[in-house]
C-alpha cells in the first residue's frame, strides 16, 4: 500500500492505472476505522481493480463546540487495517492540502433540499462541509466509483444528488450498514459510550425494526408509529433528536403510497450522538 498526501502524485498514479484499463474504486473516511469502514473497502475491492482510501478529518463539517479536536485518530491501526484489506493507495492530506486558503470555504457546494433537514437541522452547515469536501476529494482522486456507508443515509443522498447535479463522472455505491452482534450500527463515536450506555444503545435498531415491521404489516398512521417509537427510545434513557419516516429516494415527507420508505433516527446517549436507519418497501396491495 502506498501512502501519500500529495494530490498530484495520486492523480499520476490513477492516470497510470487507467491507461492500463484498470477500474478505480474510492472510499473516503475520517479514520478511526472499524468493521463498517472495512466492509466499504471490501465492496470497492469487489467492484474495482484498484482501491484508494482517504483519511481526512474534515474541519468544515464540524460545528463550533462539536468534537473536531477530540475526534478519535488512530493512524497506526488504520494503516494496518487498510493494508490487510488490500488497499492500493492511502491518501492522507492535511488541512492545507484540501483548503490551501484555510477552511473558510470561499467556494461551497450545497444541496438545498437536503442540507437543512434531519441531521442538517441539528448541525447547521454540516452537509455543506460534507458536500464540499467530497466534491474536492472526487476531483482529486477521479475514481470510477466511490463507496459510502448507508448508515449515514442523509449523507449518501446528499452525495448522490451533488454527483447528479454537477455531472461528475463517478458511480456512487451505497454500502450496507455494518452492525455489532446486538444490532448497534458500527460508528467511530460508539467509543464515547460508557459500558452501561453501550447496553442501552441497541434500542435504536430494535425500535427501527419494530416500526418497519408495522409498516410492512400495512400500518400507515405515521404519527402514531413515530410517537410509539420515540416513547420506546425515551424509556431506554436516550434523548431523541429526530425519528422520522421519509421517502427513501429523496428524504421528502413520506406518503402512504410511496414505493420505499426510510426510517432515520438520531439520539443522544451520554457524549455520543448516534444515528441509524432502516429502509422499508411498501407492502404489495395485492
Amino acid at each position: 500500500m502506498q501512502i501519500g498526501s500529495d494530490a498530484a502524485a495520486l492523480r499520476a498514479q490513477v492516470a497510470e492505472w487507467r491507461r492500463n484499463a484498470e477500474r478505480i474504486g474510492f472510499v473516503p473516511t475520517m479514520g478511526n476505522l472499524h468493521g463498517g469502514h472495512l466492509t466499504l473497502i471490501d465492496e470497492a475491492r469487489r467492484r474495482s481493480d484498484r482501491v484508494v482510501a482517504s483519511i481526512f478529518v474534515n474541519p468544515t463539517q464540524f460545528a463550533p463546540g462539536e468534537d473536531y479536536q477530540s475526534y478519535p485518530r488512530t493512524w497506526t491501526a488504520d494503516c494496518e487495517a487498510l493494508r490487510a484489506h488490500e488497499t492500493d493507495w492511502l491518501f492522507a492530506p492535511d488541512v492545507g492540502t484540501i483548503y490551501p486558503d484555510g477552511p473558510g470555504l470561499r467556494t461551497r457546494v450545497e444541496v438545498p433540499e437536503l442540507n437543512d433537514i434531519l441531521c442538517g437541522a441539528s448541525r447547521p452547515g454540516h452537509f455543506t462541509g460534507v458536500a464540499t469536501v467530497v466534491t474536492k476529494l472526487l476531483n482529486i482522486v477521479q475514481p470510477d466509483l466511490a463507496v459510502f456507508g448507508l448508515k449515514d443515509y442523509q449523507q449518501y443522498r446528499v452525495i448522490c444528488r451533488l454527483v447528479d447535479d454537477l455531472s461528475l463522472p463517478v458511480e456512487i455505491v451505497g454500502g450496507a450498514v455494518a452492525r455489532e452482534s446486538d444490532g448497534l450500527a458500527m460508528s467511530s463515536r460508539n467509543a464515547y459510550l460508557q459500558p452501561a450506555e453501550r447496553q442501552r444503545a441497541p434500542v435504536l435498531y430494535r425500535t427501527l425494526c419494530a416500526l418497519a415491521d408495522r409498516l410492512q404489516a400495512g400500518e400507515t398512521d405515521f404519527e402514531r408509529l413515530l410517537a410509539d417509537g420515540r416513547a420506546r427510545i425515551h424509556e431506554a434513557g436516550l434523548t431523541v433528536d429526530y425519528l422520522e419516516i421519509r421517502r427513501a429516494e429523496d428524504l421528502a415527507p413520506a406518503g402512504p403510497h410511496d414505493r420505499e420508505w426510510v426510517i432515520p433516527v438520531a439520539a443522544y446517549l451520554g457524549r455520543a450522538r448516534l444515528i441509524d436507519n432502516v429502509r422499508v418497501t411498501r407492502p404489495s396491495s395485492g
